[in-house]
């Protein structure tokens, strides 16, 4: 593992445990050319996948990418990253579940709305604002009257 201070390509292992929802091995680990020390997660992966942009490009799938999106919206809200690193953990797992290599971005998209609906509705709108690529008031209009009624029906 390279060292994120100095760039040397050797560390040792100093402690391993699961994270509190075992769905990953954190890794305390020290860089043996400048003696820091730091943490690395390692995480399953079931399969290899890919994302297919709408404009035909592919890309290998970004957990990342996924994590800082979800964060993004998220943001200034009363949510523990815990609970966006388990959001992101089952969007994840239920990719790569669907049995395809090649995944569609708008299902992605689809699974993190489904996501933040149940977990803040601010979060939700904010991520939907970019997703659905809102241009006007009447598009926030549309999607907080649309949340309302899920809210009447489910009460």
């Amino acid at each position: 593992m390279r060292c994120p201070f100095c760039g040397h390509e050797a560390s040792q292992v100093k402690d391993s445990r699961p994270t509190d929802d075992n769905s990953a091995i954190r890794r305390r680990r020290q860089c043996e050319a400048c003696g820091a020390r730091f943490t690395t997660f390692e995480r399953i992966q079931l399969r290899e996948l890919t994302v297919l942009k709408s404009e035909g490009r592919r890309e290998t799938f970004d957990r990342e990418k996924l994590e800082r999106s979800v964060t993004i919206a998220c943001r200034k809200r009363p949510i523990e990253p815990n609970s966006i690193d388990r959001v992101v953990t089952g969007i994840q797992r239920q990719l790569e579940t669907l049995g395809e290599s090649e995944i569609p971005s708008q299902r992605i998209g689809e699974l993190v709305m489904d996501a933040l609906q149940g977990l803040d509705s601010v979060a939700y709108i904010r991520f939907a604002s970019v997703y659905k690529d809102f241009t006007a008031a009447q598009d926030f209009a549309r999607i907080v009257g649309a949340l309302k009624d899920d809210l009447t029906d489910n009460s």
